[in-house]
């Protein structure tokens, strides 16, 4: 009681949530601090050594790169206007000598022509002669450059320009036609001369004669040259496309860096420093880390508790009652992580993953519980990182978040203490088909003994949330007096002794006790208020009335009432009595706080009206105070309620055939007294949400009392009566 009553101060609050980082910072220190390694150049391994981290190595990929590139050919592209260049130009040649022979032979004639006319006239005409050979080659070369004059020897020129037109025109063909059969294919710069073979082996074996086959060779072997070219561009295109082709080299977490009685080469211990293995003792960067996870973890809950809508009281409760649990989930894990030492891997299946927040969920609520798991998959994927300094398992923080939602769902709707265990087997199912998933995404290569062991983990785990749940559920309620949903449920039970005691001592009280049961909860339920633990405290509220039923009216069938007879002084302690009777027979039973509360409180400081006027006919100056039940006042929403729902219920009772506008008017009249009278002072009820508590037991009473078809057997018989 004192440490929930120290959680109030915020001082206290802070010192917890500082002493649950502190466990949880020791709880996976050492899966976060960086291992220490026996580590020097070319010395033997004394163990296997696994990277910690995945980072990228970038020496190697560059290496890799460097490799790609340069693997990639040199890239050579053929010109082709190259060949059409040489054979417009060799063509240009042949056309040159046809030019000169045929401008010669106009020239002739001509002057024939002129010879003629000089004779005619009877004159002696001069003499013609016709250009020498040498001649027409010089008009020839006239028509070319200086380059192809001095690169194409003279007897080419002299046996074109011997030739005949005929002849000329079919050298012309075929040296042009052996031309493009050469120049068709790439030539590289050092296949030129095995080019200009070709061709004049192709053009050898014409049936050119002599002068025009050498001239055609020599024009031939001229025009073939290179038509090969390296292309730089193209070259880096390729170049850059092989370096990006290339994935990053990539050492992986858990990767075997060297084994045991390996040689640490410049290689290997280039790649430990990479990962960090090497001075790893000065690194605080982990801790630094693991510092911010836990921080965000406290933060939130601090966050989630301060902002928690409910009683003080019960905030103090949640708030150590999460911490027990969740101190002891953190110390189930971290046990569990201990055998992993023994070359056990994924031990962390065996985690009873869904206990917490199914502990939580039956105490607490459901949202708490789904932040307790995803908590626990956080812890859990670092405590159970396999001896990975640094790393993280995610198929383990998948696997508890599965887990723990699995539970959750289950009880969501089934809250009886018998269900827990169904929900331990529908957890084990879950485990099953996750981890399940979880080896085929990984498409890994396992054993039978391998899938049997997984199988087992899932059932232990599963079974033991369970278990667990069931045995330490008893322990919480008690300890820390929670009244939850589970445990409201079984005090609702008929068969338990003290509504068995109600409804044989007393079965008109059991009757009236059901009946505002359904107006409290429905109003309760309507304003956000517990309605389940209304219904279940209207079941207990009136069990002081099982010492004297006969006293009370709804017991009274066949019988006079006894007050009658009695002065109202005696009937008033009777009356009175049945509050506080009921409140110890319920602490005599060991009840939940809140129903007893219930039974005393829900009367408040009413006065007896009818006993109080009753004693003012014999004496006028009685005090009030003397006729008013003692208290206290209503503390809770639900206890005002169920107040308020049972005067409401008897007023109705009492009434024949009552309307709608009776009932109206009798709820509002009942409330407006209870406001005026102060009953309602000490509890967080608002005036809107009366307003709809008013509404709602209205609805629910017209619902009860609804006016019924008289059938024509009971008309005739009203009539007989009559």
């Amino acid at each position: 009681m004192k440490i929930r009553s120290l959680l109030d101060i915020t001082i206290f609050r802070v010192l917890l949530f500082v002493l649950l980082g502190f466990i949880l910072y020791f709880a996976m220190y050492s899966n976060v601090k960086p291992e220490k390694l026996n580590l020097s150049l070319f010395t033997i391994a004394e163990q296997t050594v696994r990277s910690p981290i995945t980072v990228e190595d970038k020496e190697s990929t560059e290496k890799k790169r460097v490799e790609a590139e340069d693997q990639v050919k040199d890239v050579y592209i053929m010109k082709k206007e190259i060949t059409e260049n040489r054979v417009d130009l060799i063509t240009s040649i042949f056309d040159s000598a046809s030019e000169v022979n045929s401008e010669v032979k106009k020239s002739m004639e001509e002057k024939n022509k002129e010879v003629t006319e000089i004779e005619a006239e009877g004159s002696n005409p001069p003499v013609i002669s016709e250009p020498s050979v040498s001649e027409k080659v010089q008009m020839m070369k006239e028509k070319l450059t200086e380059d192809i004059v001095k690169e194409v020897p003279d007897p080419v020129f002299h046996a074109l320009i011997s030739a005949n037109k005929e002849d000329l025109s079919i050298t012309k063909d075929l040296t042009i036609t052996a031309i493009n059969n050469v120049m068709s294919k790439e030539i590289p710069a050092n296949q030129v001369e095995n080019a200009k073979k070709r061709v004049e082996e192709e053009l050898k074996y014409t049936s050119l004669n002599g002068n025009l086959k050498s001239a055609a060779i020599d024009l031939g072997r001229y025009a073939v040259i290179q038509n090969q070219f390296y292309d730089l561009i193209a070259t880096q295109e390729l170049r850059e496309q092989a370096k990006e082709s290339v994935e990053p080299v990539k050492i992986l977490q858990g990767q075997i860096i060297v084994e045991e009685n390996q040689l640490i080469s410049r290689e290997v211990y280039r790649q430990l420093e990479l990962v960090g293995l090497l001075d790893n003792e000065k690194s605080v960067l982990p801790f630094v880390g693991l510092v911010l996870i836990i921080g965000i973890i406290l933060t939130t809950l601090y966050y989630y508790f301060y902002e928690l809508d409910a009683r003080r009281e019960l905030k103090q409760n949640f708030l150590l009652l999460y911490s027990l649990i969740f101190l002891l989930s953190v110390v189930i894990m971290k046990g569990i992580s201990l055998i992993q030492q023994f070359e056990y891997s994924e031990v962390g299946y065996l985690f009873p993953a869904a206990m917490g927040a199914m502990l939580i969920k039956l105490l607490i609520n459901e949202r708490l519980a789904v932040l307790f798991t995803i908590i626990m998959a956080v812890c859990g994927s670092i405590i159970f990182n396999e001896g990975l300094t640094g790393a993280f398992n995610f198929n383990v923080g998948i696997y508890i978040i599965a887990s723990g939602l699995a539970g959750i769902l289950f009880l969501s709707k089934q809250n009886q203490r018998t269900k827990i265990l169904q929900a331990g087997m529908f957890v084990t199912v879950v485990n099953l088909m996750v981890i399940i998933s979880l080896i085929l995404i990984k498409n890994g290569q396992y054993s039978p003994l391998d899938y049997t062991f997984y199988m087992v983990t899932a059932i232990i785990s599963g079974i033991t949330s369970a278990v667990l749940t069931i045995g330490l559920l008893p322990f919480f309620e008690a300890g820390f007096g929670i009244l939850s949903t589970m445990r409201l449920i079984e005090l609702s039970n008929p068969n338990h002794p003290l509504l068995r005691k109600i409804l044989t001592e007393a079965p008109g009280t059991y009757h009236h006790s059901v009946m505002v049961a359904n107006l409290a909860e429905s109003a309760c339920e309507a304003i956000g208020a517990n309605g389940l633990l209304a219904r279940v405290g209207c079941y207990y509220h009136d069990i002081g009335k099982t010492k004297r039923p006969q006293f009370f009216i709804e017991n009274q069938i066949n019988i006079e009432n006894p007050h009658d007879r009695l002065p109202p002084q005696t009937s008033k302690n009777i009356i009175i009595a049945h509050a506080t009777d009921g409140a110890e027979m319920l602490r005599k039973y060991k009840m939940p706080k809140e129903i007893v509360d219930i039974a005393e409180q829900h009367h408040g400081t009413t006065l007896l009206k009818y006993f109080y006027h009753k004693a003012l006919q014999n004496v006028p100056d009685i005090n009030e105070k003397e006729y008013r039940y003692p208290g206290p006042k209503a503390q809770t929403k639900e206890t005002a309620i169920i107040g308020i729902a049972d005067s409401v219920e008897a007023a109705v009772r009492s009434l024949n055939n009552p309307k709608p506008e009776q009932i109206d008017g009798l709820v509002r009249n009942i409330i407006a007294d209870r406001l005026q009278d102060g009953q309602l002072n000490e509890c967080d009820l608002t005036l809107k949400e009366l307003e709809t508590v008013g509404n709602t037991l209205c609805e629910t009473l017209k619902g009860i009392f609804h006016s019924r078809i008289e059938y024509p057997e009971m008309t005739k018989q009203k009539v007989k009566q009559a």
